[in-house]
């Protein structure tokens, strides 16, 4: 019987990076919510373990035991032939690969390898609104996140996050604000428009096409950057808003990944 399953978009709303560890991994601090855009896996038990990709995104992913999906596979105990569609850019900061791995987990019973594959795996496990420190290991459901419709653009370029990390002018920083209750939508952004990301600066200062997303979403409600890059979000009133500002991003930058997405609340 073949399962699907669903690895949809992960967006940092925020990301502090409040200190780093004498091992050399970073101590975050992150609100982190998912939108209705992602890739999308058909998974079937098999004899032998066999991945395809395919989708707009294929291109350059790995289909052998190196994938993240494959390593989840193995480590839940199963083997199966899985079909991943690659519908998210990659290496773009909302995390396609972390997203795909923890859909594995989730569907075929493996979540307690989650952080083994990586930082961002754990906080993927859920769908909903989802507070993220220390190294990704410590991650919380919040509640009282609003639904919100966004556009995401990534300029296609792809900015290693090793050179991100290793460039930030400071490792240790403020947390986030920790009142997170929020009356309103209202409320909420504004408390979400005085929290960072601390590496939009490092990741800007290594391409000038994410200045240029960022330049290409003014006009929105907030305008940051998900994770370590090159994938940017602005904040819209409502989904006809944002899906004129993503087909006007879109046709003045044909080459670009240009998406209006709703957010799961909380």
């Amino acid at each position: 019987m073949t399962i699907e399953a669903f690895a949809p978009a992960k967006i940092n709303l925020t990301l502090h990076v409040t200190g780093q560890r004498d091992d050399g991994y970073h101590l975050l601090d992150s609100l982190v919510v998912f939108a209705n855009v992602g890739d999308h896996l058909d998974i079937e038990p098999a004899p032998e373990m066999a991945l395809e990709v395919t989708g707009p995104f294929a291109d350059g992913v790995p289909s052998d035991a190196s994938n993240l999906v494959w390593r989840a596979a193995q480590m839940a105990g199963v083997t199966a032939r899985i079909a991943l569609t690659k519908e998210l850019p990659n290496g773009a900061g909302i995390g396609g690969g972390s997203s795909d791995a923890a859909a594995v987990l989730r569907t075929l019973g493996g979540e307690a390898h989650a952080l083994a594959l990586g930082a961002d795996v754990p906080v993927c496990l859920l769908d909903c609104p989802q507070r993220m420190r220390g190294i990704g290991d410590d991650v919380a459901p919040v509640g009282g996140v609003p639904p919100l419709d966004l556009v995401l653009v990534n300029p296609g370029v792809h900015v290693p996050t090793q050179d991100v990390f290793k460039r930030l002018a400071s490792k240790d920083n403020a947390p986030m604000d920790a009142h997170l209750n929020w009356s309103d939508r209202a409320a909420f952004l504004t408390w979400l428009g005085d929290q960072r990301n601390d590496l939009q600066a490092s990741a800007a200062a290594q391409t000038s096409e994410i200045s240029s997303a960022l330049d290409a979403l003014k006009g929105a409600q907030l305008v940051r950057m998900s994770g370590s890059g090159a994938t940017c979000y602005g904040v819209y009133p409502g989904p006809w808003l944002a899906r004129e500002a993503a087909d006007r991003i879109a046709g003045a930058h044909p080459d670009w990944w240009v998406r209006a997405v709703g957010t799961v609340g909380a």
